[in-house]
């Protein structure tokens, strides 16, 4: 039997020669780290779970609420669960395979066949029952290349998890700093929305008595209207948060009413990098699921080729076979044999080459999704990075604005305790005030909300607990 064996291997090797597997290399270049800048040094990590930082207990709940209950989350753990099991089935393909048949059928048996007498002519029950064993002999590789697909396919969709888990607790979090800067806001304008009343009461009274012009009290009742806008479009801003933070956590409009108002530590310690970090490439998921990709899709190019040479199976069966039921469990009615089996594909080469071309196509598809991919991370990272720093700037003029509007009331409430100028400009220079208090809250928030897009385009923190 070995020597039929190695026969039958040596005449498909010749046989499948007629079959050349094509020589067509990939294109696709992966960009180096070299090349983009990352020179920095590597990106400190944040606390876990790093949403603690701002030390809001509603917030902590809301996320965890969303990694449990969000869509986007359910849809990468099915296509993990489907990858794993893909994985699972490429491996069974190197095992071999037992099966068990058994039947039974009632006929007659032809007069002129070649079943002789007493059967032929006559109607009996045919049965056959036995077990069967194919082994496939991976000898080009083509299985283990396989196994290498789904398992690299199985470890981007990991990636995609861990991916989408950081997106949508950095989105939640943005999502609760706007329902906190609308409330702010809220605050400030219904303040000017009075400062605004006060100052239109008061110009009235300056144009009944002469001291003003008509003029002057329009433009009091344009303030006053402008104010009521601001006041509605923070209310408004508030309902859009917080459908928001619904959203992502699974819930509908029963949540509206139990989101308290947000208390958030604004400065909190979100670690910043000053320069774009070395280990940016090994911190990304997505950049990471794009590298598992170009794993899979180069293993699958392998097993393109491969599919070029012959596949070589071992087949055994053994069993019983008898006409008539009581035949079937005696003696002599036993059955076995065993051999090798060989698949040629001698007329397949077009459809052959057109897969290895296509894998070939997939395989620099997937580097240049990886090098699409790397590129977004750098941008994205600069971007943010130079956002931060412009913000710190901002922050400090606006902090500046404020202090000196706030010593300008000072000095004319002292003036108009001494009787030295009137309630009007007390209102007027109160309106400076709260116009640098809206500017600061608006930009705090901001710069906040710039620190969770850093460390969402950073990668967040790959050894977290989340």
């Amino acid at each position: 039997m070995s020597v039929r064996l190695a026969l039958s291997l040596c005449g498909a090797v010749v046989l499948a020669a007629c079959v050349h597997a094509p020589r067509e290399d990939a294109r696709g270049a992966l960009l180096e780290p070299a090349a983009l800048g990352l020179s920095g040094p590597a990106a400190p990590e944040a606390q876990e779970p790093w949403w603690r930082a701002f030390e809001d207990p509603q917030l902590d709940r809301l996320i965890e609420e969303a990694l449990a209950r969000n869509p986007s989350l359910d849809q990468a753990l099915a296509r993990v669960r489907d990858s794993s099991a893909m994985t699972l089935a490429a491996g069974a393909a190197r095992e071999p395979g037992v099966s068990v048949d058994a039947d039974e059928t009632w006929q007659r048996f032809s007069e002129h066949y070649y079943i002789p007498p007493p059967f032929a002519g006559g109607r009996y029950w045919v049965g056959t029952a036995g077990a069967n064993l194919s082994w496939t002999l991976d000898f080009w590789g083509r299985q283990t290349a396989v196994i290498r697909q789904a398992s690299a396919a199985e470890a981007a969709a990991r990636l995609d998890v861990r991916a989408a888990r950081l997106a949508v607790s950095a989105s939640l979090a943005q999502a609760y700093l706007d329902l906190y800067r609308a409330h702010a806001l809220a605050d400030v304008a219904t303040r000017t929305l009075e400062q605004t009343e006060q100052l239109l009461t008061l110009t009235a009274q300056r144009v009944d008595a002469g001291l003003d012009s008509s003029i002057t009290l329009e433009l009091a009742r344009a303030r006053r209207a402008a104010a009521r806008n601001a006041l509605e479009r923070t209310v408004s801003a508030r309902a859009l948060a917080e459908h928001r933070l619904a959203a992502l956590t699974g819930h509908g409009a029963d949540l509206h009413g139990q989101i308290r108002r947000p208390t958030p530590v604004l400065d909190a310690a979100l670690p910043i990098p000053e320069a774009l970090p070395i280990d940016l490439l090994a911190r990304r998921p997505d950049v990471l699921a794009a590298r598992a990709r170009i794993d899979a899709a180069d293993a699958g190019r392998v097993a393109a080729r491969a599919a070029f040479y012959p596949e070589v199976s071992l087949r055994a069966f053994a069993g019983v076979q008898a006409i008539g039921l009581d035949a079937l469990l005696r003696s002599g009615s036993a059955i076995y044999g065993g051999g090798p089996a060989v698949h040629l594909p001698i007329f397949d080469s077009r459809r052959l080459r057109a897969a290895y071309g296509r894998s070939t196509a997939e395989l620099d598809l997937a580097v240049a999704s990886y090098n699409g991919t790397v590129l977004q991370a750098v941008r994205e990272t600069a971007d943010q990075l130079s956002i931060i720093e412009s913000m710190s700037k901002q922050i400090r003029d606006a902090q500046q604005r404020l202090a000196a509007a706030r010593a300008a009331l000072d000095l004319a409430a002292q003036r108009r305790r001494a009787g030295l100028v009137t309630q009007l400009v007390v209102l007027e220079s109160e309106e400076e005030g709260l116009l640098a208090q809206q500017d600061l809250v608006t930009l705090t928030t901001s710069h906040a909300m710039a620190r969770i897009a850093l460390f969402l385009t950073l990668g967040g923190n790959l050894h977290d607990r989340s």
